[in-house]
């Protein structure tokens, strides 16, 4: 049978055949619990009170104590006299925020997201204003009409059509709310694991060798999760899709790019959380018409972490966004949509490859005896909706698919509806054990009913939500995206866009940019120039691409970073001295200079032509010239945009990218 314990090291499950003696109990809890005194442990059927101490007990069965299978129990106990006198060591320095008679446990250590901080100093209730039938006090009063809601009220979500609960109500959810109670600095959750003990606690030879109660998996129930870890995903500006989509639009061929972001409070759902996406990374791949090959871990991973910290609001990997938008033949304007009730929303191949990501992005969290608690990493698809547009859908596997996914017992299948469930595997290169796996659904009568899911079920079992399967997403309504540009080339386009420092020199110097100083010797009427420049310089991918080509250094690279996404950086351009100051600025800018003198300076042939030989070309140009045959001049090259410097076709009107006249 399985027993639950909780005691002040944290929440451990432990296997044990019913007729055990305590004394296997009283091992297991030792074995978690190194400065507990033996003489001293109790054990308890309630947080607080009616404890009796183990060593009354010797002798007893565990079916004797009246002990069922997943009953909680709890474990309280006094330190070790040396360890006590250990901590009490004068040379022994307590570390900050911690008793000089504790040591510090792996939950309280961690470092938690600002969103987690944010939430945790907040009870998170939801207020109601005066019911003017039922509150017959006073103006200042209060009475259970009108007193504020916990977070994780069911009647309010009901009424407001939430159907999961943010991860901080959630865990409001399971904290004990008296302080005093022996168990309310325990961490709530328990991370699910469906892998098989290694080494058993029983001491018999592992699994394959040998499996026992103790250290074999219990049946899983795949049921809908309850909370979810991001309730909304907001896009910073809509160029930002537009341009991921320029690939597509061109070739054919799908796209995958990471989510660039950072989270905030989400007031649309009790202690919600919002995803905010600032920019999308694409990282090296070869894109094909109905899928896409991506290298991972991907090896700028390091590279775009450490950029993207160094924000003013520091940004992280949110997420990971993929095209899957066919065109349809019987009209050439629209997608066929592929994702519907009928079909599925997200295939299992996809789930497999969110929950394999997500468990290896796990979000840093005090609330988990491990110290990291589900995961962030939010999937974002690109795909047709039922009238043929483009849209956008949102996702999360579940914390059941990701345990399932590390026990490697699932797989994707041929229907990109249904998952498959794994063979048992007793070799010994790929052990794998396989437990018994149910899932529930209503039959035609309406009642519920219990189904075993080998050797497949349906992928909806595996996704954060079961009915409206999808994260909320959209863009703001008054967009304040950090980055001030999206004009600058997108990085691994290879034949579509590319990125030289050439371009940006070029580019440099049609902005003046040498000739631009800090605001203590800046000259009359160069404050638009300044203005031009730094939102030019705002973009993401601009910087990026500076970051790889050496002219800076990484704390240049950090301050740029920090400069060029400051919210006021507009209104106040003496932010941008800073970064007009550093060496590796004055270094690009001198190879402008030279640059531009190079570019511009006759060649020894154009010495030698007349000059009103030259003004004839010069016009004939001008009017747009002509080839031997009479066709267009222009055909088959580009015309470079002036505003932002992208590669339109020669009979391009207007740009692609930023939609100003060429």
């Amino acid at each position: 049978m399985l027993l639950r314990v909780r005691s002040p090291d944290g929440n451990f499950r432990f296997e044990f055949q019913p007729t055990a003696d305590v004394s296997e109990l009283v091992a297991k809890i030792l074995e978690t619990s190194a400065e507990a005194d033996p003489a001293t442990l109790t054990i308890s059927n309630q947080p607080r009170g009616n404890e009796t101490l183990f060593t009354t007990l010797k002798g007893r069965s565990l079916q004797g104590l009246g002990l069922n299978h997943a009953d909680l129990i709890f474990v309280g106990y006094k330190r070790k006299p040396e360890t006590a006198s250990t901590s009490t060591n004068p040379t022994t320095a307590p570390q900050p925020g911690l008793a000089a008679d504790t040591a510090p446990r792996i939950w309280e250590t961690v470092t938690e997201d600002p969103i987690d901080v944010y939430w945790r100093a907040r009870d998170g209730k939801i207020p109601r204003s005066r019911d003017s039938r039922f509150c017959t006090h006073a103006a200042k009063g209060m009475c259970d009409y009108c007193m504020p809601l916990e977070p994780y009220d069911a009647a309010y979500h009901k009424e407001h059509a939430i159907k999961h609960l943010s991860y901080h109500a959630y865990l409001k959810k399971l904290t004990p709310k008296s302080t005093a109670s022996a168990t309310s600095n325990l961490p709530p959750l328990e991370p699910l694991s469906y892998k098989v003990k290694i080494p058993c606690p029983s001491g018999h030879p592992s699994w394959p060798a040998g499996i026992c109660t103790a250290c074999q998996p219990s049946a899983i129930t795949l049921q809908s999760q309850p909370f979810r870890m991001v309730d909304h995903v907001e896009i910073a500006s809509h160029e930002m899709v537009e341009r991921f989509l320029r690939v597509w639009r061109e070739t054919g061929a799908q796209r995958f790019g990471w989510l660039i972001g950072h989270y905030e409070p989400y007031d649309v759902v009790p202690m919600g959380i919002k995803a905010v996406v600032e920019a999308i990374y694409e990282p090296p791949q070869e894109g094909e018409l109905d899928g896409l090959t991506l290298g991972l871990p991907w090896e700028e991973e390091q590279r775009i972490r450490t950029l993207s910290a160094s924000a003013t609001t520091p940004l992280t990997v949110v997420g990971y966004v993929f095209t899957d938008l066919t065109v349809s033949k019987d009209d050439p304007s629209k997608t066929i949509c592929k994702r519907h009730p009928g079909s599925f929303y997200m295939s299992s191949l996809e789930v497999i490859f969110a929950a394999t990501l997500q468990k290896t992005y796990p979000t840093p969290s005090r609330s988990s005896p491990t110290g990291q608690a589900g995961s962030r990493l939010v999937t974002l698809i690109i795909t047709a909706n039922e009238n043929g547009d483009t849209d956008l859908a949102a996702y999360q596997a579940s914390e059941q698919a990701c345990a399932m996914v590390e026990a490697d017992m699932i797989e994707a299948s041929v229907d990109p509806g249904i998952v498959r469930v794994k063979e048992e595997d007793r070799s010994q290169d790929a052990a794998r054990y396989v437990p018994d796996v149910f899932f529930s659904y209503k039959n035609d009568y309406g009642l519920e009913v219990k189904k075993t899911a080998k050797p497949a079920f349906p992928v909806e079992y595996l996704m954060v939500n079961a009915s409206f399967f999808f994260v909320s997403h959209g863009f703001p309504t008054n967009p304040v995206p950090m980055f001030q540009s999206t004009r600058y080339f997108i990085e691994n386009r290879m034949g579509l866009e590319s990125q030289t420092i050439e371009g940006v020199m070029s580019k440099l110097a049609s902005l003046d940019a040498p000739d631009i100083h800090d605001s203590r010797t800046a000259r009359p009427g160069e404050a638009h120039k300044r203005r031009e420049l730094a939102a030019w310089l705002s973009d993401w991918h601009l910087i990026a691409f500076l970051d790889t080509t050496q002219l800076f250094s990484p704390d240049d690279i950090k301050l740029m970073m920090r400069v060029l996404t400051s919210p006021t950086l507009l209104d106040d351009l003496s932010q941008l001295d800073p970064l007009l100051a550093i060496e590796g600025w004055n270094n690009l800018m001198a190879f402008t200079r030279d640059s531009a003198a190079a570019s511009s300076g006759p060649t020894a042939m154009e010495d030698d032509i007349p000059q009103e030989i030259l003004d004839q070309i010069a016009a004939a140009e001008g009017n747009g010239g002509g080839d031997a045959g009479g066709g267009d001049a222009n055909s088959g090259g580009v015309r470079i945009c002036p505003h932002c410097t992208f590669e339109n076709s020669a009979r391009a009107a207007d740009c692609d990218v930023c939609g100003l006249p060429l």
